[in-house]
């Protein structure tokens, strides 16, 4: 039984795992201040619903983008589930090549993603991963990671929006029916979602001139959905390509030692 936190810059995903399937998933916002205490009480609850307990785990493996946070979560495997954490960035080794400049800058999340993305689908890719950021990394037919693009994302630009503009509202993003929109609410939900497609056909279209081989494009993150059916730039969305990424480490690992 293995217990797998991927941990964003907005939400953290916990998913069991229970060696043949992916048996329950839970989301919490993610608060740097989060104690391992604070952990335990929220994810008991949780486990005893699903009509498990922290005993049963075998394991642990923990991806974070947020540096602070990564002490408490180490100390709620310790303490809880009686297990020495895998750490993305510390003490798992990926198994495959890091090929930038400085390997030790890549995010977590983004490495996983690779992982993840290799063992699914052949040839050369590209991850589009919508989440606090919009990231565009590249990984080889071989698996390494080749680095990428980082831009802001959707929801931080709306949010960009709302605050620098004394006038404009704070507003969900959501498809708009048409571009032009006729109010200041729909112009903006045109403006950033259409704007975010603009920006996706356009960096894919010019990633693949430069990489001058085919590839494909997968769509992954919490608000890839959003652009489902909008764009034909991305060829498949894959909403489990992190935690399978976290499974194939965790066992690249365990089988190692």
């Amino acid at each position: 039984m293995l217990l797998a936190i991927e941990q964003g810059n907005t939400n953290t995903l916990f998913a069991v795992h229970d060696g043949q399937e992916w048996i329950a998933q839970w989301r919490s916002a993610t608060h740097s201040t989060r104690t391992a205490d604070e952990y335990a009480v929220w994810l008991s609850q949780l486990l005893s619903m699903a009509g498990l307990q922290f005993g049963v785990f075998d394991g642990c493996i923990i991806s974070s983008v947020v540096p602070q946070s990564i002490f408490n979560l180490r100390n709620l495997a310790r303490r809880y589930l009686k297990v020495e954490p895998l750490v993305i960035g510390e003490n798992a080794d990926l198994g495959i090549e890091v090929r930038i400049d400085k390997p030790s800058e890549a995010g977590a999340d983004r490495l996983v993603n690779a992982v993840g993305a290799h063992v699914e689908y052949p040839g050369d890719l590209i991850v589009v991963d919508s989440g606090t950021a919009t990231t565009f990394d590249i990984i080889a037919a071989d698996g390494g990671f080749e680095g990428g693009l980082i831009a802001p994302g959707i929801n931080l630009s709306m949010e960009a929006l709302h605050q620098a503009a004394a006038k404009l509202p704070r507003v969900a993003i959501q498809k708009p029916q048409r571009i032009i929109g006729k109010d200041t609410v729909v112009a903006m939900q045109s403006g950033v979602f259409w704007g975010y497609i603009g920006l996706i056909e356009g960096l894919i279209a010019r990633i693949k001139g430069e990489w001058e081989r085919p590839m494909t494009v997968i769509g992954t993150g919490g608000v890839a959905s959003l652009f489902h059916g909008a764009t034909m730039a991305i060829d498949t969305f894959d909403s489990d390509l992190t935690i399978r990424g976290l499974l194939e480490i965790w066992r690249r690992n365990t089988s190692k030692s």
